[in-house]
């Protein structure tokens, strides 16, 4: 009775169980599933089975009890059961777009039941339509065979039910009479569903903005109307014609999570046209031409051809650095370090034994002088010594030079952990004028050979921007480094942050802490401060403030201490590109020499980056507690855009050229409101490039 496209359909379904055939089974069945969604396969008591095959079927079972009651949740319209089920089953474990034995997906079914947020559901895990439905025909046929089918079963059970006296058969065709009665209203619904449904309306907005200068981006809305069927999918079309005739190319897009496309391979420099339409079981809606309706290819450094500022240079410095290698290679003092080096190689979880061995040269107490501590963590763990100490090595007991340019010169090293062992082979040939600050970076190299040997371990992380001080004298240079979940070792003593600080026996007194005292009380804030530092930020053209301030010795930056690797910034768009014809106004802007302005002109309010700098504007003064009508003095630096890498670019707000860096003494107005740090000038550009 079913089309001869069904009965094949039938066929490669045949080895498939029925699922429940009623509301009644569906919730039965839910509910034993109920408490199973939340085991992982491998939780299961292992004594229980009795092999690897048994589990496989097993699994498989419950994987198909999910298939079965994911259909009769999306039948039941039961959005909760549904959202459930697409949490804890993968799209293939609940076979998302295989066909019932009616040949129905679970997104035919939401759909032509009219059922948005569940079909919404559905689209957003990937679910497609039924590939059986070529055409509007097939799909109308196909429903009207169901309905017709469903009714016919429902007449012969009421027939049966009717003739035959109660007994057991009876009631169980009782059952079965009602399960087709409800799947018999169900399809009838599913048919008024589609017949009564229309094609979309157009996309309600469609966003074109310029990627690169070879790509396009397109980001569009769905259709305001909420008369018309779900949309499944949408077209993008591209021209260099107004009238779309002929299309450069078009796109299909079936994956709704994100509506927006990126037209890939187009030519600089050629203007193209876009139009979006929307897609349901009725078939394609009217297009939305795009706004702007055209876009041209194109990148800001397009318009002088500049090349990019860092292009070249880390090849640069590696050759350079190859270059002094090979002047001290046949140095006599570089031979012993040729063999060394593979003396490493042997396992971290060995060599972190050093750790409790009673003769280690970590130091417990402090005297005056500058030393160097190593904190290795994971999660709220902390490794420390057989002892409970945080591993500190000492680098000088006579420190008495200037503390802020050794520091500087040590953070360049920790960009070179694995080439200690030679560096401090070339810094003994340069000894011989004895000066002060050679004889403390050398000492410095020493005490990071020491701890790295100590510890088994060449990366010992990232340097704090500080160092801490105490009033006896006492200065530590502090590392951190994050140890990751998959890493594992061997006989490592790992204790809590928050034991270890509630054990340590002080030997100061709460006004005078020492160094270490100072560093157990503040080590969350440190390793927050890691944390933070390493953070990216997302996709996007950012507006930033450049803020310093300097002192006798050094130039510090104005950092947030949620992202201090970064300058206090706001997001303009996701697009992090500036297009040619954004950086020709610009410039145009820049040329005029007058600040930059808060208020819209008539010639300038219909431009969507001066809107969008307008309110980023805002939003940074206000971020930074500045008045807005101080703004009014500040000037957008028109010099280049700053990129770091493809995804994030910067354009940069300056305060008037006095005011760009605060000398010593000098009074600032306008302070930071809390959650804001300045970091050195150097700290600051380390934790850039990382």
């Amino acid at each position: 009775k079913m089309t001869q496209q069904m009965r094949d359909l039938q066929l490669a379904q045949a080895k498939k169980p029925p699922g429940p055939s009623s509301p009644n089974a569906a919730k039965r069945l839910y509910r034993n599933l109920s408490g199973k969604f939340r085991v992982n396969y491998t939780s299961f008591d292992e004594g229980s089975l009795v092999g690897r095959g048994e589990k496989e079927k097993l699994r498989k079972s419950y994987l198909f009890q999910s298939n079965a009651a994911l259909f009769e949740a999306v039948e039941l319209q039961d959005l909760d059961r549904v959202q459930e089920l697409l949490k804890h089953y993968s799209p293939e474990e609940l076979d998302l777009n295989t066909p019932n034995s009616e040949g129905l997906l679970p997104l035919d079914i939401a759909i032509m039941t009219n059922n948005a947020p569940i079909a919404r559901a559905l689209l957003q895990a990937g679910a497609k339509e039924s590939p059986h439905f070529v055409s509007l025909e097939s799909r109308s046929l196909h429903l009207s065979t169901l309905v017709r089918e469903a009714e016919q079963r429902v007449n012969e059970l009421m027939a049966q039910v009717v003739n035959e006296a109660p007994n057991a058969d009876c009631s169980e065709k009782e059952k079965q009479l009602k399960a087709w009665e409800w799947r018999f209203r169900l399809y009838k619904r599913m048919k008024a569903g589609f017949e009564h449904a229309r094609v979309p309306d157009a996309p309600s907005s469609v966003h074109l903005s310029v990627a690169s200068s070879s790509s396009l981006q397109v980001t569009f809305w769905e259709p305001l109307s909420v008369n018309s069927a779900v949309v499944t999918k949408y077209k993008v079309e591209w021209s260099c014609s107004p009238t779309f005739l002929p299309l450069v190319g078009e796109a299909v897009i079936d994956k709704l999570k994100d509506l927006h496309f990126t037209i890939q391979g187009l030519v600089s420099g050629t203007a193209y046209h876009v139009r979006v339409s929307a897609y349901n079981m009725k078939g394609w809606g009217p297009p939305q031409a795009s706004v702007p309706p055209f876009a041209i290819p194109s990148n800001w450094r397009e318009y002088d051809g500049r090349a990019p500022r860092r292009r070249g240079q880390a090849e640069a410095l590696d050759h350079l650095l190859g270059q002094v290698k090979t002047v001290h290679q046949n140095c006599i003092c570089h031979e012993p370090c040729k063999n060394q080096p593979q003396s490493r190689k042997h396992s971290v979880s060995k060599s972190l034994k050093h750790l409790f061995h009673p003769g280690s040269k970590f130091l417990k107490t402090l005297k005056r002088g500058l030393y160097l501590t190593a904190i290795f963590y994971k999660d709220d763990n902390i490794l420390v010594t057989h002892e409970d100490q945080i591993p500190v090595v000492e680098i000088d007991d006579t420190y008495s030079c200037l503390l802020m340019q050794d520091f500087l010169w040590f953070t360049k090293v920790t960009c070179m952990w694995d080439e200690i062992l030679w560096l401090r082979q070339c810094v003994t040939v340069s000894q011989s004028s004895c000066s002060c600050i050679l004889q403390t970076r050398f000492k410095m190299l020493l005490a990071i050979s020491q701890m790295q040997g100590l510890l088994g371990i060449q990366d010992l992380g990232q340097v704090f921007f500080e160092p801490i001080k105490d009033k006896q004298g006492n200065i530590l240079i502090v590392t951190l480094k994050e140890v990751k979940t998959n890493q594992t070792f061997e006989s490592v003593r790992w204790v809590p942050i928050c034991k270890l600080q509630t054990s340590r026996k002080s030997v100061s007194s709460p006004e005078e802490p020492t160094a270490l005292d100072t560093l157990l009380i503040s080590v969350q804030d440190k390793l927050a401060y890691h944390q933070r530092s390493s953070h990216a930020l997302s996709p996007g053209l950012y507006l930033g403030y450049l803020k310093l301030c300097s002192a006798v010795d050094q130039i510090r930056v104005l950092v947030p201490e949620r992202l201090p690797n970064i300058l206090c910034h706001v997001k303009i768009r996701s697009n992090p590109n500036i297009s040619r014809e954004e950086w020709e106004w610009l410039q145009k802007m820049a040329s005029v020499e007058e600040p930059v302005s808060t208020e819209p002109e008539a010639d300038t309010s219909q431009n969507p980056l001066f809107q969008e700098l307008q309110v980023a504007i805002k939003e940074l003064m206000t971020l930074v507690n500045i008045p807005l009508q101080e703004a009014k003095d500040f000037r957008l630096y028109s010099q280049e855009v700053l990129d770091f890498g493809d995804q994030v670019s910067f354009l940069l707000l300056l305060p008037p050229s006095d005011d760009v860096c605060t000398a010593p003494g000098q009074n600032n107005p306008y302070t930071p409101r809390s959650g804001f740090l300045t970091l050195p000038l150097q700290i600051f550009e380390l934790g850039e490039e990382k």
